[in-house]
């Protein structure tokens, strides 16, 4: 489902502040070299994320699935100086692509890799995070929420991607549709859930906004 038409879409992220070189260039080498490259965060999207963590300028930031690095360098971008950005990828064959980006980008030395289950790895984090983005298998959704707000603080933010699921969530759900019926509850436990305050925001493919209490 497409929320705006293409041409609307074109409209906004030229009104937006333009995409850096070098994550154009990290979106080309994806779309040559990595499957599915349609993941990648793009050039609209991280906009928004560089601007929301320029205004958080958070200290400790966490990232739930890393892919080829494009959100973890928009992140990266609100960073403090002497500040840490934690991202996760179960996929061990984009940690070498990943790393080419952060240290081209100048903050490779403040964003750490992790390799594996985030369930298994973030208990065994020691920040506590200001920021948080959560963008991994939607059907962990709520274990990561739960995981990650352990590590949270009163006024911290987590960031949930793609809660629209191509609009899934408004469509009749297929029985066999684990992912779409998984942001159906969490979407539901996020505007409930006494431990946050959240707004879910229509970009791209939907971006809920969660401020711990």
């Amino acid at each position: 489902m497409h929320f705006l038409s293409p041409i609307l879409e074109s409209y906004i992220a030229n009104s937006s502040e333009d995409e850096p070189e070098l994550l154009q260039e990290l979106t080309r080498e994806t779309h040559l070299k990595v499957i599915q490259p349609r993941m990648i965060t793009g050039h609209f999207q991280g906009r928004v994320l560089s601007m929301l963590s320029k205004i958080i300028n958070p200290k400790y930031i966490l990232e739930i699935g890393t892919y080829t690095g494009y959100s973890a360098l928009c992140l990266a971008e609100g960073l403090q100086k002497n500040g840490e950005l934690h991202t996760i990828e179960v996929n061990e064959e984009l940690h070498q692509m990943q790393r080419k980006y952060f240290d081209k980008s100048g903050h490779g030395n403040q964003i750490i890799q992790h390799i594996g289950d985030a369930l298994d790895i973030v208990p065994n984090l020691n920040p506590t995070f200001d920021l948080v983005f959560i963008d991994a298998q939607k059907v962990n959704y709520d274990a990561y929420f739960e995981a990650v707000i352990k590590k949270t603080k009163p006024g911290s933010i987590i960031l949930s991607d793609n809660v629209l699921w191509s609009g899934k969530v408004v469509e009749p759900l297929q029985k066999s549709d684990k992912a779409t019926a998984a942001l159906l509850e969490y979407n539901q436990k996020l505007k409930e859930d006494p431990r946050v305050e959240t707004v879910l925001l229509p970009i791209r493919d939907g971006l809920t906004l969660s401020r711990v209490l």
